[in-house]
């Protein structure tokens, strides 16, 4: 091999595993990747909350419940008192099966029977899902009943959709793409401002100037933080106008969401950009971060199929909570306990954040 190329290799080598970060970029992040979403991403629908009401004494409506809590695909849901509709709205439920009257033994007995099953369609394929696992459900418990050598199950679902009637997946996935757009832009722009500043040698002048540190910092993230914020109304048109999506609760409270999550972005994009040399250095570390961010928010993978310890780790994600409060209130109209709580940490991890990047920015200039 030609000696210069030789020796281009063996130098970009040897600086590329002198550097700590690299290094770590290179080799430790793919290995933990790989371990993380290998748990995580699966597509098959598992730990759907379900709460089964029916007559004290209906000994075929708890075998149903037993059946369906022993398969694997569903957890017991709590509904504590309130109405399905409500458990459902407030999460708390994502199917409620409601026995006929007379209760499920008599409906074995006669058939004919429909048993009335409320699901949260918001996701639609998890909708099915719930169909399709109570039917087969049903149909074993039909078969084990074995009146007459009967098979088929002598009990229908009357299955409705709450929240998505039609079973649109755009409906699932189109407030998700907004909190991706809205993500990139203000992780993206931010972390750049500051890296911009130190690639072009004019970080310089900036500390030199007669201005404070915490107005260095403001002046170079309030504006990414006003651009995602007018990006909101755009993007909730095209998502209302154009896809469809319905807007059932308020746009003051979607609005104040939005906000919280703009800052708590560009707070990382800030501490990103702290952290980077140069541009490039910038756009690679925040798409080090989107990736993780968005595949543990629920956007595409349902959280309740990820192992507790990864969930632990989306606790620290602003896109869970922006993409549960977006979902709610579009599509649920803002239950008030849903909305108050994720608003709530978002609050939390927009602070931490800005705290965070601002300390950073701190020890960078220093």
């Amino acid at each position: 091999m030609n000696r210069t190329v030789l020796g281009f290799i063996r130098k970009e080598l040897v600086q590329a595993l002198r550097d700590p970060r690299m290094f770590m970029v290179m080799f430790a992040m793919p290995v933990v990747q790989m371990v993380m979403f290998g748990y995580a991403l699966t597509s098959e629908i598992r730990n759907i909350r379900l709460a089964v009401v029916s007559a004290p004494g209906d000994v075929m409506a708890s075998r149903l419940a037993e059946r369906a809590f022993s398969s694997g695909w569903f957890l017991p849901a709590d509904l504590s008192g309130m109405e399905p509709v409500s458990a459902l709205k407030a999460r708390r439920a994502d199917a409620v099966v409601i026995t006929p009257p007379g209760g499920l033994d008599r409906a074995f007995v006669r058939g004919g029977a429909r048993l009335q099953v409320l699901v949260d369609a918001t996701n639609a394929i998890k909708a099915r899902s719930v169909e399709f696992y109570l039917n087969a459900i049903l149909s074993r418990m039909a078969a084990e009943q074995g009146a007459g050598g009967r098979t088929a199950s002598p009990v229908s679902l009357d299955v409705r959709a709450l929240f998505n009637p039609s079973m649109k997946s755009s409906v699932f996935m189109v407030p998700a793409v907004m909190v991706f757009v809205l993500a990139v832009v203000s992780v993206l722009l931010t972390s750049m401002s500051i890296a911009r500043e130190k690639e072009m040698g004019t970080m310089e002048m900036l500390i030199s100037a007669p201005v404070s540190r915490w107005e260095i910092l403001l002046g170079k993230t309030v504006p990414y933080i006003l651009i995602g914020v007018i990006d909101v109304p755009l993007v909730l048109f095209v998502a209302v106008g154009w896809f469809g999506v319905p807007m059932r609760g308020s746009f003051w409270v979607l609005v104040l969401a939005a906000v919280l999550f703009v800052i708590a972005a560009s707070s990382v994009g800030t501490l990103i950009s702290t952290l980077a040399r140069n541009q490039q250095q910038a756009m690679m570390g925040s798409f080090m971060f989107m990736l993780p961010a968005i595949l543990l928010s629920g956007i595409m993978f349902p959280l309740e199929n990820m192992p507790k310890v990864v969930v632990g780790i989306t606790y620290l994600n602003p896109l869970r909570y922006f993409v549960t409060v977006l979902r709610n209130i579009m599509l649920k109209g803002g239950d008030a306990s849903v909305v108050f709580l994720n608003l709530a940490a978002l609050a939390a991890l927009a602070a931490a954040a800005a705290v965070m990047s601002y300390s950073r920015f701190r020890q960078t200039l220093n």
